[in-house]
């Protein structure tokens, strides 16, 4: 199936760099240090980053990081929970914005 995005593109995530060696170095160092054990577990930054993949709606990082849940024992069940937790964040974050507007709607009308 012919898509937008080529599924095959993810493989070449570390060809980012070719051009700008020195600041794909950074991030990657970056990216590595951000998902090590630390105060969260490598499993757990794995669900929020599936969870932000489904809000930024990378289908990219979507893949990964549902592999990498399985990979670390994450059900399925857990994965939909995340992707409601970052679809309720999103939808109340648009609503709020909503506050904005009616602001404008009340100057405007004044």
């Amino acid at each position: 199936m012919e898509t937008y995005y080529n599924p095959e593109d993810l493989a070449k995530f570390g060809t980012i760099g070719e051009e700008a060696p020195q600041l794909a170095e950074k991030f990657f160092d970056y990216y590595g240090a951000v998902f090590a054990e630390g105060a969260l577990t490598a499993r757990e930054k794995a669900l929020i980053a599936l969870a932000v993949a489904h809000a930024v709606q990378c289908p990219y990082c979507i893949d990964s990081y549902t592999n990498d849940c399985l990979n670390k024992g994450v059900s399925e069940e857990q994965m939909i929970e995340a992707v409601h937790v970052a679809a309720a964040i999103r939808g109340g974050a648009t609503l709020v914005h909503g506050v904005q507007m009616k602001n404008i709607v009340k100057k405007l009308e004044l």
